[in-house]
């Protein structure tokens, strides 16, 4: 949903809230994410409201609904979009003097190469969340595209990286992975784990970026146990998520479930953080750090 919320002063913006469905605390509430239903896409335009989009889900929409584009992807998981896009839809590097480097692609990609249009479904935000993750143990993604590519296999699910398998099982099975592949594929996949209490587990420094994943449980369905909730890592202070099923999958303050584009738009027309804090019952420190990433943008 795109909303035009900025441009509301503070008297009218519970009119707004109704008119586009949200809840008293700021947030789009929607089904939960299996079952049919409709989405609708709305655009604010002073005081009505069109529809600019309509789609008829009865999949789960973590699975099949683009959400974000790939620079979007990007930026809630606080890395370069060139990366991103590389994850996304894999590449191929040429060289003078030594054979190609190709990467296939790692992550759910619904939409077609260059388009503006959002191509990255909420599963494919959680398994750029964990591949996010690795990065943070300083190891070269393409150094241990193999062992992923075996754990995928051996986990034996579609979506591996997004599963809670994974982040159960993960660790011990890439010390068991590393005993197949080659020298430095193998060294290089053993600094993402470490021994601990008898049982091998992700580094600390990776661990603490898988915990912003929330996984249902399993069960009998065919999307349970896999990531239903995201805690964003590119905020210090701000405390973000995103759930495909509240605000279109757009990120919200986890406390309030008041949308970030909403007190972004808010402040880009000129309001103060101290007013927006007090009009969405948010932390003055949230939303300073909102206003000067903003300010940085704009720099």
């Amino acid at each position: 949903m795109e909303s035009g919320c900025g441009r509301c002063s503070a008297s009218v913006r519970p009119l707004v809230r109704a008119a586009c469905g949200l809840s008293p605390d700021g947030g789009y509430r929607l089904p939960p994410p299996s079952g049919p239903y409709i989405v609708l896409r709305l655009r604010l335009e002073d005081w009505g409201a069109e529809v600019v989009e309509v789609a008829d889900q009865t999949d789960d929409v973590r699975f099949t609904v683009p959400l974000y584009t790939q620079a979007e992807a990007a930026g809630y998981l606080d890395m370069a979009p060139s990366t991103f896009r590389n994850w996304a839809r894999g590449y191929r590097n040429t060289y003078p003097n030594r054979p190609q480097v190709v990467g296939t692609p790692l992550i759910t990609y619904l939409g077609s190469p260059h388009s503006p249009h959002p191509s990255i479904p909420f599963i494919g935000l959680a398994e750029g969340m964990f591949l996010s993750a690795l990065r943070r143990a300083d190891v070269p993604l393409q150094k241990i595209r193999p062992a992923l590519e075996l754990v995928r296999e051996r986990i034996g699910v579609e979506h591996a990286l997004a599963s809670r398998r994974l982040y159960v099982a993960g660790a011990d099975l890439l010390y068991e992975i590393g005993d197949d592949l080659g020298g430095e594929d193998k060294r290089e996949t053993r600094k993402l784990i470490v021994l601990k209490n008898g049982q091998y587990v992700f580094r600390e420094v990776i661990d603490r970026f898988l915990t912003r994943i929330e996984y249902d449980e399993p069960g009998d369905g065919p999307g349970d146990g896999y990531a239903r909730k995201i805690d964003l890592p590119g905020y210090e202070v701000a405390e973000l998520s995103v759930l495909p099923g509240v605000n279109f999958g757009r990120p919200f303050f986890t406390a309030t479930g008041t949308p970030l584009y909403v007190v972004a738009n808010d402040l880009r027309a000129g309001e103060s953080v101290a007013d927006v804090a007090e009009d969405y019952d948010l932390p003055v420190d949230q939303v300073t750090e909102v206003q000067e990433r903003i300010d940085r943008e704009a720099a």
